[in-house]
């Protein structure tokens, strides 16, 4: 397999490409954007990770990959486009892989090997991919090689984990799972591990949803101590010293394309035996109303004066905005009535309130959130916040600031889930709590 044709040039498939051409396969990179295909043919990436600009331009300049904008034939194709997450009826949205895999048709010929990187619900490959490939007149079970392999990497790291991570091949049979695993041979240094379809597909979806269910738990015990009058993140390091026992960090939501989404593909097939799926899932849902329900008791007035956001981006030190909590803590501010305004030093693309500049954010404002642990913001210090601001108090949803020292200078700092801060301050904890 000596030509790679990936379709879907986004955060997982770019990269992929990119890869594949890295470790010596001719790529055909695909993609339906236009403005995508433009920037590519200019030599620059649309999305920000480490290392992959660079990385990029030479695969480019050496002709190892080349971007156009439909499929054309290859030894083996590869489709990473995305799978959102219908909000309204919390069902896995497959359009974009049905096209995806239609636009192969014209092309797919007997002997080539077809992998879907997509995350998908269990069943994706069998009832929705076959009886579109058999609409080319092969069998895809004799014909084909037809593969399940689904990423398991985290934006900020990508180049590394997609080298170094184990991966798993799911194929509909077991000659395919072989053939996909002589694909990603050509760059996996970690294990490639060889299962069915259906149980890849569960397997991606089952890691996500084991990470959802524990933030779950650690954003649940934020509100506990919070009505208790504890401190989370002394409760999180003193029991993290039992052996067996490693809580996350609570947080004001979980955002990204996989954590917030995967759980509810999980709960679309067994809609009657995931009740504790569906429970972390509205606890963590919860947590962006929470905290501005927080905020309400900070204020003097709710509803009332200007509040700048530190952070739109899901995680730390990236630009992705999907499913971020950030956005959605700015959306119910600006419907209660708060002026907010939003700082992202990473996100380049347009979001409500949207700042230039850390400055503009903060001056004048009553009440600043820090939303995501960028980098950057570990630099604030109690003197500019003094300088800026018109009140002097921070919302730290991340444990980014050391709350004393800040105290110290006359800057109140508030931090997610600390209720003896609550108890000091005489805020009432147990109001709090009823939405915090």
């Amino acid at each position: 397999m000596e030509t790679v044709c990936v379709v879907g040039l986004g955060y997982i498939g770019l990269p992929t490409a990119i890869v594949f051409a890295l470790n010596g396969k001719q790529v055909v990179g695909i993609d339906t954007n236009p403005q995508v295909i433009e920037q590519l043919h200019q030599g620059k990436i649309h999305i920000e990770e480490p290392g992959l600009q660079d990385a990029c331009a030479k695969v480019l300049q050496e002709g190892r990959l080349v971007v156009y904008s439909r499929p054309v034939s290859a030894d083996a194709f590869v489709i990473a486009v995305p799978t959102p997450l219908n909000h309204e009826t919390n069902q896995a949205e497959l359009s974009y892989v049905e096209k995806a895999t239609e636009s192969l048709l014209p092309v797919l010929k007997k002997g080539d090997l077809v992998v879907l990187e997509s995350t998908v619900p269990p069943g994706t490959v069998e009832e929705v991919m076959i009886p579109i490939l058999q609409r080319t007149g092969l069998d895809p079970y004799e014909d084909l090689w037809v593969v399940h392999s689904p990423e398991r990497v985290i934006p900020g790291n990508i180049l590394y984990e997609l080298e170094h991570n184990s991966r798993v091949v799911g194929g509909i049979n077991r000659g395919s799972a072989l053939k996909g695993k002589e694909l990603y041979s050509s760059f996996v240094k970690g294990d490639i591990l060889i299962t069915d379809a259906r149980t890849a597909e569960l397997t991606k979806l089952v890691e996500n949803t084991f990470r959802d269910v524990n933030i779950a738990l650690a954003n649940e015990l934020a509100l506990i101590c919070s009505e208790l009058g504890v401190d989370v993140w002394e409760v999180q390091r003193l029991a993290n010293y039992h052996p067996r026992v490693n809580l996350l960090s609570p947080g004001p939501g979980v955002g990204g394309h996989c954590i917030p989404i995967d759980p509810w593909f999980v709960i679309e097939t067994s809609p009657v035996l995931t009740r504790l799926i569906r429970t972390a899932r509205i606890v963590n849902e919860e947590m962006p109303d929470r905290v501005c329900q927080f905020v309400d008791t900070l204020m003097p007035e709710p509803g009332e004066g200007n509040i700048a956001v530190l952070g739109v981006a899901y995680k730390a030190n990236v630009d992705d905005l999907r499913e971020s909590p950030a956005l959605r803590i700015i959306d119910i501010l600006t419907e209660r009535g708060y002026t907010v305004k939003a700082y992202d030093p990473h996100v380049r693309g347009t979001y409500r309130g949207r700042a230039n500049t850390l400055e503009e954010a903060l001056t004048d404002m009553d009440l600043a959130i820090i939303a995501t642990d960028h980098a950057e913001f570990r630099g604030l210090t109690p003197e500019y916040i003094k300088h800026v601001a018109r009140h002097p108090v921070i919302l730290d949803t991340r444990q980014m600031l050391n709350s004393e020292d800040f105290l110290t200078a006359g800057v109140s700092v508030y931090t997610l889930g600390n209720g003896k801060r609550l108890r000091e301050r005489q805020i009432s904890y147990p109001e709090v709590a009823a939405g915090f």
